[in-house]
């Protein structure tokens, strides 16, 4: 008969790989987390206080920004600390809240991305009817998607994981090769026969990514028939407006992309350090990357950064002169 366990805590192995490595990657990553959230913040500010941003793409920007500073957040305390603690146990509630927390991340991401493409669409292939259609309960409904949906989905799944019976020769711990909890984890360590565990994962994976994909590439093939249409001076403001969500929506691929293949690896076979890497780039590079692709491809953006910091640099200079 299977040992079936119902475990109290899960180690997160990983750390146990890098050794004394870990003070300068404590370092690193901390600083690394103060600018991910100092860059976010700064972003909402900006289009916050200018009433000239006030408009539904620098909404949508925003909300990805908003969506870093919560994906970032829910992982990265709990990250340092493990890095100078000697033992890196998870209790269930906590392992299950952190899963939460990344995959709603990773959800939003990529539904925020999906009706930032539905507004580009607007613009480009309807641009007399944007205003008609990008009213005030459009936006709302489109954020109530946004944010709701993919967090009443993954509720369900999160909860039929947890329903999962663990089987091992642990009484009260099981082992994750992994520096953060991922349901796929808790999948491979469960009784349940792989076909069930399989079709589960597809289910989840089509209704959370592949249906918002397959929306983002249908708009973008309407919008290049659209400016193939028109005159290259249509074509060249197409693309200032539209490249830094095709930048955002390609990091993302890759970055959850990288993520998937490592769940499925053996990573004993796999330099710790590149593991690490690659299962921290979806959680990481985007938070990381959006501001600075928007806040330099923008010409909006870009212009209230430079304001900010001549500004700072008066009052700097103010402060001297006293």
């Amino acid at each position: 008969m299977e040992n079936k366990s119902l475990s109290f805590y899960f180690n997160l192995t990983m750390f146990m790989k890098i050794g004394h490595f870990r003070y300068p990657a404590f370092i690193f990553c901390l600083l690394l987390y103060i600018f991910i959230v100092s860059a976010n913040l700064a972003m909402i500010w900006i289009i916050l206080r200018e009433r000239t941003l006030h408009d539904t793409m620098y909404i949508f920007i925003a909300f990805l920004s908003i969506n870093s500073l919560y994906g970032a957040t829910g992982f990265f305390p709990r990250f340092l600390m493990d890095f100078l603690s000697d033992t890196h146990l998870f209790t269930r509630p906590a392992c299950f809240t952190q899963i939460f927390v990344i995959y709603t991340y990773l959800s939003n991401e990529v539904t925020i991305l999906s009706i930032m493409a539905y507004d580009r669409y607007v613009a480009v292939c309807h641009p007399l009817h944007y205003h008609s259609k990008m009213k005030s309960k459009t936006i709302v409904a489109l954020s109530f998607f946004a944010w709701v949906c993919p967090a009443c989905i993954l509720t369900i799944t999160i909860n039929m994981i947890v329903r999962l019976p663990l089987c091992g020769n642990q009484c009260w711990e099981d082992y994750f090769g992994n520096v953060y909890c991922a349901s796929w984890n808790i999948v491979k360590l469960s009784c349940v026969t792989d076909t069930v565990n399989s079709i589960a994962a597809m289910l989840g994976a089509v209704a959370v990514a592949v249906v918002p994909f397959g929306f983002i590439l249908y708009t973008y093939l309407r919008i290049v028939v659209a400016c193939w249409k028109g005159s290259s001076e249509v074509r060249g403001k197409v693309l200032q407006s539209c490249f830094p969500h095709v930048i955002s929506v390609v990091i993302y691929i890759v970055t959850a992309f990288s993520d998937a293949a490592l769940s499925r690896q053996n990573l004993d076979e796999i330099n710790p350090f590149v593991a690490i890497l690659l299962s921290l780039e979806c959680i990481v590079i985007p938070p990381l990357l959006n501001p600075l692709v928007y806040g330099l491809k923008l010409p909006e953006i870009r212009r209230n950064i430079n304001l900010m910091s001549t500004d700072f640099q008066s009052e700097v200079h103010k402060v001297k002169g006293k």
